[in-house]
């Protein structure tokens, strides 16, 4: 059976080219890091700001997944790792990986109604698309937050999402990871959170670090 094509356009955008959309996108990072494992409550104007440093930072992209009417449903981000925040850098230059073999891939956040259509493969192929064919670097690396599997917040429904990531062909460090400070909802102030890493090389016969 033939799969029905998405409903959804992609946009990947760059420099001037993010600020018609970073109203929406902020209030999506809003929306869609309250869930769980992140529980983030977020500041409109925070966020705003926030992505307008990738419209700053000349080797970075935003793709849009953008519904009919111009609606912005889902976001993804990446950027040359010499270009993100020091926190990011750190851990690789710890361990002796040289941040300019990197991309980093920042947030990747889609509305729930729009899950199911392919967005979260095509955020992928776009993001390391750019990084490799672009960029011409060798690697890819996110991170992802580390919660207590116990923790009582944790949806019964909640189902990971190594599984796709492996997929993609991202091998997870455990060993490797950073600190990010954000505020949870209920909280009064940021608290330390610790995320660790997934890389995949972008170029075959690139080993993995």
């Amino acid at each position: 059976m033939a799969v029905p094509p998405s409903p959804l356009r992609f946009e990947l955008l760059r420099g001037a080219a993010l600020a018609p959309w970073l109203d929406q996108a902020a209030r999506l990072r809003i929306a869609v890091f309250r869930e769980w494992p992140y529980l983030y409550d977020g500041d409109e104007a925070y966020e705003r700001h926030y992505l307008a440093t990738y419209a700053e930072s000349p080797g970075a992209a935003l793709i849009a997944a953008i519904a009919p009417g111009d609606q912005v449903v889902g976001i993804s981000t990446c950027q040359p790792m010499t270009e993100a925040a020091a926190p990011v850098r750190a851990p690789f230059e710890a361990h002796g990986l040289d941040p300019r073999r990197f991309c980093y891939f920042g947030e990747s956040v889609l509305l729930p109604e729009w899950r199911g259509h392919g967005a979260g493969v095509r955020f992928f192929q776009e993001r390391e698309a750019h990084a490799r064919d672009t960029l011409g670097l060798d690697y890819a690396a996110f991170c992802a937050v580390l919660r207590d599997p116990d923790d009582p917040r944790r949806p019964k429904d909640y189902a990971p999402l190594d599984g796709f990531w492996r997929r993609r062909g991202y091998t997870p460090y455990p060993d490797l990871r950073c600190v990010l400070s954000w505020r949870e909802i209920g909280q009064a102030e940021e608290t330390p959170h610790e995320l660790s890493f997934w890389i995949k090389p972008l170029t075959e016969g690139v080993p993995l670090p």
